[in-house]
């Protein structure tokens, strides 16, 4: 069994390493013997021996003798042996009491295992630094390529910004248009709530002279046939005049017959002296005064009767008259209001269309404006989860290399040579490049 350190491959071809120069500092030169037990020390020129110090502390090194060991990372060969005189010391053939302790082997077989145990470490974290690299390698890829399409995209960012400005004055435009329409369709309503205060007083008024005309008519229709009555009864009393006047003639006729054809027989009484002729006088001058009188009140009667009839007639007639210029004056004042009516009608359907159409293309215009606007905040929103997205990654990358960093802080060794110097990667970027990541 030899002391030496055993060579373990992890990867790397053709070298070997130690674990005393992946852990402790870099000698210049590492020589151990590497003599055969035979009952003597193997590590003899070694002050102390070798323990467990040694991994972490270096070898302290002393007298070298014949052996071979590694100088400046490669193996030295043995020299070639020559032949030379024996000489034998015979003290030298006296065992001698080194009191070794049976536990160094042990000790030793631990340490060794240690050792291998150091190695395969040291090895799993080459590869590991390996995978790191590669994985810094390609998260150097994403990082330029995600700078390179962050570079491409803020170029759209101007356009963007102005759409959205023109869609913004587009929305306060429409805003202003929808306030002037709202004012517009404000005043039209009041003229609308004017136009039907009207017709509510026109119709209160139209309601009115119809129920005036309904009376007037009634107040008519009573003239009309308390007219009709007067002109019957006229007409009764002229027929009634005329067959009295006709009466009466023919009572005088018949009394100037009766007169002057009767023949009065008289016995006369001789004894007396009688004067006819003054008794025909006195009779006819009493009867002449009696168709006098009759005529007369008949005359005065029939006259009272036609004044009578001839004032109805001229107080009817003009209120007939006053009726009828009343019923024209209503018929006039009918026509004018179902003209305004009609017309009120007409303007009230022309500004409910208007105002119909203007809340139509009012509501049309703002669904539009409220479309694009919905549209363009979720571009932004897009745009911002896009961003965030971008500097997530940006951040994960930044971990990682922080990450690395930490863990790849000391140099290491490869195999088969006294050290491995780990490269130290770079994850700087540049000032510039980290402002345009920086979120705004």
């Amino acid at each position: 069994m030899t002391c030496g350190f055993s060579s373990m491959s992890s990867g790397f071809s053709g070298r070997a390493f130690s674990c005393a120069s992946a852990c402790g500092p870099r000698p210049g030169r590492c020589c151990i013997s590497a003599a055969p037990y035979r009952g003597i020390s193997c590590y003899r020129g070694l002050t102390g021996g070798f323990g467990s110090r040694s991994v972490g502390g270096g070898f302290r090194a002393g007298s070298y003798g014949r052996s071979f060991g590694y100088r400046s990372g490669g193996v030295v060969r043995p020299s070639p042996p020559c032949i030379t005189t024996v000489s034998i010391n015979e003290c030298l053939l006296t065992p001698l009491n080194l009191e070794i302790d049976p536990n160094a082997q042990c000790v030793k077989q631990e340490e060794k295992e240690q050792i291998k145990c150091l190695n395969n470490r040291f090895a799993a974290f080459i590869d590991k630094v390996r995978f790191l690299e590669q994985q810094n390698k390609l998260l150097e890829t994403k990082l330029q390529f995600y700078q390179n399409r962050q570079c491409c995209e803020s170029n759209l960012e101007p356009l963007f910004n102005g759409y959205i400005e023109t869609l913004r004055r587009e929305a306060e435009l429409v805003e202003a248009d929808s306030g002037r329409l709202a004012s517009e369709l404000n005043h039209v309503q009041e003229v609308l709530e004017g136009y039907k205060k009207k017709y509510e007083e026109e119709v209160a008024l139209r309601a009115t002279a119809e129920n005036e005309f309904v009376a007037l008519k009634k107040d008519v229709d009573c003239a009309y046939i308390r007219k009709s009555d007067l002109e019957a009864n006229v007409e009764a009393l002229v027929q009634e005049i005329d067959f009295l006047r006709r009466l009466y003639e023919e009572e005088i006729r018949v009394l100037q017959a009766h007169i002057s054809d009767t023949s009065v027989i008289v016995k006369l009484d001789n004894s007396r002296d009688l004067n006819m002729n003054n008794i025909v006088a006195e009779i006819k001058a009493q009867y002449d005064d009696i168709a006098s009188r009759s005529r007369a009140e008949a005359e005065s009667w029939y006259r009272s009767k036609c004044e009578e009839i001839k004032a109805t007639v001229v107080r009817h007639g003009e209120t007939l008259r006053r009726t009828k210029e009343e019923i024209n004056e209503l018929n006039r004042m009918i026509q004018r209001l179902t003209a305004e009516i009609e017309n009120a009608k007409c303007q009230n359907s022309k500004l409910e269309a208007a105002v119909a159409e203007a809340e139509q293309q009012g509501e049309v215009a703002l669904n539009d404006a409220k479309c694009k606007l919905a549209e363009l905040e979720a571009a932004l929103q897009k745009a911002k989860q896009d961003m965030a997205c971008l500097i997530k990654e940006y951040q994960e990358v930044l971990n990682s290399k922080l990450g690395l960093d930490i863990e790849i802080g000391h140099p290491s060794c490869p195999k088969n040579s006294s050290c491995i110097d780990l490269p130290t990667f770079d994850f700087s970027i540049p000032q510039s490049q980290s402002q345009e990541l920086a979120p705004s």
